[in-house]
């Protein structure tokens, strides 16, 4: 028995003894990143097969394929491929946490970067539950890696983008996410640490850099009200739209979001076709939206190629709506009423852009039409347009109180725009006596900016009591969003 026992413990320790898989940024799985980040599916997943041959060990691997298998979901929004694809979102966690060298910082970033993208994806299929959670355990892994790696500035990118967030939901919200999580954080500690990112990517050689210029930008679009900072630093980035639909997507986004109408319809002219790209219909809805605010005749070919082709679900119903809108800009009463009524049939009512559509088709209100064309020429940037179109008329003018109310709004917003700071808080003021109790976004809108005229004129008292307004205000459509801005606003003058 003694001499059975040694063989088998002889036998034992001469067994090779099985080393974790690794963590390494080759250039061959660089590139595979990079020509995913492209949207150029078909030569990203030939490589990584290439890869899977050459080096099985090395796990990021599983990390450049949720990318693409993130970005199949996020552009297509199908279901089907949703279900399918989603299957191997517990294959790589597993992979990951039984094989993966665990001294390695990237062992619990992974985990996380592909609870989030999964997470970010299940939004477009109204699984808000599980996407919380998703995003609670990514942001405990996150917290714990940074107590162990605390200068790996790729968490610091995820992190950084969580802890702004968090940083800016409303206080009604607030008690829901202490009680059911532990995510915590500031949208100044969420700057900061972006920041640190951010300037590593400058000097350093960083796989993440495009990603971390994305992401400031729209932090400091959305969370800081920054907008001039926010295209300065997306043209600082190395974005190049004429080769990569994604980055033609992001710079004419931040375009659009910063009145540059003229330079996104330029952008998105210059969008990479060819069979190695992935269809992006998306970029057909940005450049018949961006035409139609230039009251360009051709607008339409380009939001009914994205009706035609897109087999998702979301801008549908608002596609239809912009479609009827040019038709009535173009004397086709018809024709509007031909698509406001596949508004009502097509579509899902997921983002606050097809719901306010949905909600426009089933009031059956007609646009005045002086209002509606100063509305599509602001929003491309066109204020001067604007204000030349509503010169001279009065919300008397108008019968129904919407148009009335929305009067006053787009009066304030041109103005503002104008920079005529007086005349912008008198309408505002006028949209919010009139509109606060009315179901419209108005009012709500017209408290945000008011604070955000005081907040620039250094009133600071009198900024935050319109912020506080703007939570107050709880319209049908777009509240979220706008409550999200409000409370950021109160942040920044805490």
């Amino acid at each position: 028995m003694p001499k059975t026992i040694s063989l088998f413990l002889s036998l034992f320790f001469l067994l090779p003894v099985q080393a974790k898989k690794h963590f390494e940024w080759t250039p061959a799985l660089k590139e595979a990143y990079h020509k995913t980040l492209s949207l150029r599916f078909m030569e990203a997943e030939a490589d990584l097969a290439k890869i899977r041959r050459t080096d099985p060990d090395n796990l990021l691997i599983l990390h450049v394929e949720n990318y693409l298998d993130f970005f199949h979901v996020y552009i297509n929004e199908e279901v089907t491929e949703f279900k399918n694809l989603e299957k191997n979102k517990d294959r790589r966690l597993e992979i990951i946490e039984d094989e993966g060298d665990k001294t390695s910082p990237y062992y619990l970033f992974l985990q996380a970067d592909i609870l989030l993208h999964w997470a970010l994806a299940r939004l477009k299929f109204e699984e808000y539950s599980t996407a919380f959670f998703e995003t609670n355990k990514a942001f405990k892994l996150l917290t714990a890696n940074a107590e162990k790696f605390p200068k790996f500035m790729p968490n610091k990118k995820d992190l950084g983008i969580l802890h702004a967030i968090v940083g800016t939901i409303p206080d009604n919200y607030k008690w829901t996410v202490n009680w059911l999580s532990s995510m915590e954080g500031s949208m100044e500690q969420g700057r900061e640490e972006l920041e640190e990112v951010l300037n590593f990517a400058k000097k350093q050689d960083f796989i993440y850099e495009d990603e971390i210029f994305v992401y400031y930008a729209y932090l400091m679009l959305h969370l800081e009200n920054d907008n001039e900072e926010a295209w300065k630093i997306i043209n600082n980035a190395k974005l190049n739209p004429a080769d990569n639909p994604l980055a033609c997507f992001v710079m004419a986004n931040v375009a659009m979001r910063t009145d540059r109408g003229d330079e996104a319809i330029n952008i998105l002219l210059k969008r990479p076709t060819g069979k190695q790209f992935a269809p992006f219909y998306y970029l057909d809805y940005m450049l018949g939206l961006v035409k139609l605010q230039r009251l360009d005749d051709d607008a339409n070919i380009y939001l009914q190629r994205y009706v035609d082709n897109y087999r998702g679900r979301n801008f549908i119903k608002d596609s239809y709506q912009k479609l009827a809108w040019h038709a009535l800009l173009h004397g086709d009463p018809t024709g509007y009423n031909k698509f406001m009524n596949r508004c009502k049939s097509y579509g899902y009512t997921i983002v606050g852009s097809d719901k306010s559509a949905l909600a426009d088709a089933k009031s059956g209100d007609v646009p005045a039409i002086e209002l509606l064309k100063a509305r599509v020429l602001f929003d491309g940037g066109r204020f001067q347009r604007a204000f030349e179109v509503l010169k001279g008329k009065e919300s008397s003018d108008y019968l129904s109180e919407k148009n009335r109310l929305e009067y006053n709004y787009r009066m304030g917003r041109i103005t503002h725009k104008l920079g005529k700071h007086a005349e912008a808080l008198s309408f505002y003021q006028k949209t919010i006596d009139m509109g606060r109790k009315s179901p419209y976004y108005f009012a709500c809108r017209s408290a945000l900016e008011k604070g955000h005229i005081l907040e620039e004129l250094g009133r600071s008292k009198q900024a935050k009591a319109a912020f506080n307004l703007c939570l107050d205000i709880s319209p049908d459509d777009h509240k979220t969003a706008l409550h999200q801005q409000a409370k950021a606003g109160l942040r920044r003058l805490k």
